[in-house]
């Protein structure tokens, strides 16, 4: 067998590992519309549906990771090209994640379905769920498209979800104190923004990834967290 037929097959193996974190990108991206329309519309059906999907993600997973090691054991990459596999198996593992967190949301439409509608927490939610899926997108493009900079403004962007996260508890507090019948619903948002907020820190970590895959070093910078929930003070009377 020739070098060129050999190398010809490597990457071809290559490309269809990174075709395949495509899929499990969308997949996982589409989770979080259908997960948020489930929770606004309270549709039992749209919200099992997400709960079915996790399973078809977490396959998709293990699938990688099988695939990943296999070219490992048999390939021997080195240098660029095994920093390239190494890294797909823990952004595989960092989708999976970001996967659970929608499933989780979903679990909590069946819970609040019935529960009193906090309007404007529900709005923070909305933009929470948007920055998430468009983090899940881009950080996806740079990994294709090898955009260092791209890679970057994802990683930047988990500062924006803390904030609104700061914003949600800080308001769900407000409602539960001066609103003693608004505690279990506000409870429940409150374990629904910290998952999101979660789902966050996980396409950070991936937006890192992408960096160390094509810079060859890791990414030198604190990361821009901002979640001060776990410092907020009650004052009471």
């Amino acid at each position: 067998m020739s070098q060129n037929h050999i190398l010809s097959s490597f990457d071809e193996e290559l490309n269809n590992l990174r075709a395949n974190i495509v899929k499990m990108g969308l997949l996982v991206e589409e989770q979080y519309k259908n997960a948020l329309i489930a929770l606004k519309e309270k549709d039992k059906e749209l919200a099992e549906r997400v709960r079915k999907t996790d399973r078809i993600i977490d396959q998709m997973d293990t699938e990688i990771e099988k695939q990943a090691i296999h070219m490992i054991a048999l390939r021997s990459p080195v240098a660029d090209d095994l920093r390239d596999i190494v890294s797909t198996i823990k952004i595989s593992s960092g989708l999976e994640r970001i996967g659970d967190y929608a499933k989780n949301l979903a679990k909590r439409v069946m819970v609040v379905r019935h529960k009193k509608t906090i309007s404007v927490s529900s709005a923070l939610i909305d933009q929470m769920v948007s920055q998430i899926r468009s983090m899940i997108t881009d950080v996806i493009d740079a990994y294709i498209t090898r955009d260092i900079e791209k890679a970057i403004d994802v990683w930047q962007r988990d500062k924006a979800v803390d904030n609104l996260y700061n914003s949600l508890f800080r308001e769900l507090l407000t409602y539960m104190m001066e609103n003693p019948e608004y505690i279990t619903p506000a409870t429940h948002l409150l374990f629904i923004a910290k998952n999101i907020e979660r789902a966050g820190d996980h396409a950070t970590n991936i937006a890192e990834l992408v960096y160390y895959i094509n810079a060859g070093e890791l990414l030198a910078h604190k990361r821009p967290k901002d979640d001060s929930s776990n410092y907020v003070e009650i004052e009471t009377d």
